[in-house]
């Protein structure tokens, strides 16, 4: 009876002592998860103030990020306004350039014109050289056929009635005997009066005027010839244009210079003339 009363108190003593221990290790794991609990508070609590400076921040940032799209759209416009600006000065430019190219391609052609120019004038100078250095020996050859004409008019003058022949220096006049008597009778019948003899003596010596034609403009229809003022040329003048003993077209002087004149022709003889032809003025 005592044993049994004494295990049972050792198992009540045990299970108090067991019952103790399970209470302490509660209490210890109870204040444990306390300490976490709060630590985890203070931890939730730094958290909550982080969030709400988060928040703050990101509220600021939304702010910031709403004036910089705003901004970005006014940027954009702008750039858009730019973009137009500079695609119309691409194109002022583009315009530019394309003048310019128009100018300088203008420009090259003025000057190959004015090449071209210089040469024909050089090559047109050289012409009236040549034409003033003929027109000087023509002159001279006129000279020298006018004193021989006036020397010949001196002698037939004094040409003696019943002469079968007449010598003038190098020009021998033959006469038979019915044109001698007939030139008598005629001196005698008008004796201020030259005879017919005379007068085909003068015809035969006196050649019309002649030159050539340096130029021949067949756009506007005039030609110049190597004749001018010092060759008795005056506006208004006519001259046939002679090839190979052939009249082949008719000028009329509208334009008088010194060793040179320009005259004009029909249309219908802009295919005929050309330079270098000959040209006898028109009794």
């Amino acid at each position: 009876m005592n044993r049994k009363a004494a295990i049972i108190l050792g198992v009540l003593i045990g299970l108090v002592i067991i019952s103790l221990a399970l209470a302490a290790g509660a209490f210890y794991f109870y204040q444990k998860e306390h300490a976490k609990n709060i630590q985890l508070q203070s931890q939730i609590t730094e958290l909550t103030a982080r969030q709400r400076i988060t928040e703050n921040k990101l509220e600021e940032s939304k702010k910031q990020a709403t004036e910089f799209q705003l901004k970005l759209q006014e940027a954009r416009a702008q750039v858009e306004i730019l973009t137009q600006q500079v695609d119309g000065l691409n194109n002022d430019l583009t315009q530019e350039r394309t003048a310019r190219l128009k100018v300088v391609n203008s420009l090259d052609q003025i000057n190959t014109d004015l090449k071209q120019q210089k040469v024909l004038r050089q090559d047109l100078e050289d012409r009236l050289n040549q034409s003033e250095a003929e027109g000087k020996k023509i002159k001279d050859q006129i000279k020298v056929i006018t004193q021989e004409k006036t020397d010949l008019e001196a002698k037939i003058k004094n040409l003696k009635p019943g002469a079968g022949g007449v010598e003038l220096g190098k020009v021998v006049v033959n006469l038979d005997k019915e044109s001698a008597n007939q030139a008598t009778k005629e001196a005698e019948k008008f004796p201020n009066e030259p005879s017919r003899l005379e007068k085909k003596a003068e015809e035969s010596l006196v050649k019309p005027l002649e030159g050539k034609i340096s130029v021949v403009n067949k756009e506007f229809n005039f030609a110049v010839i190597n004749l001018g003022s010092k060759n008795d040329v005056k506006i208004g003048d006519e001259f046939s244009v002679m090839r190979r003993g052939k009249v082949v077209g008719n000028l009329k002087v509208e334009k008088v210079h010194e060793a040179m004149s320009a005259a004009g022709f029909a249309a219908e003889f802009k295919d005929n003339i050309k330079e270098n032809d000959v040209v006898q003025k028109v009794k």
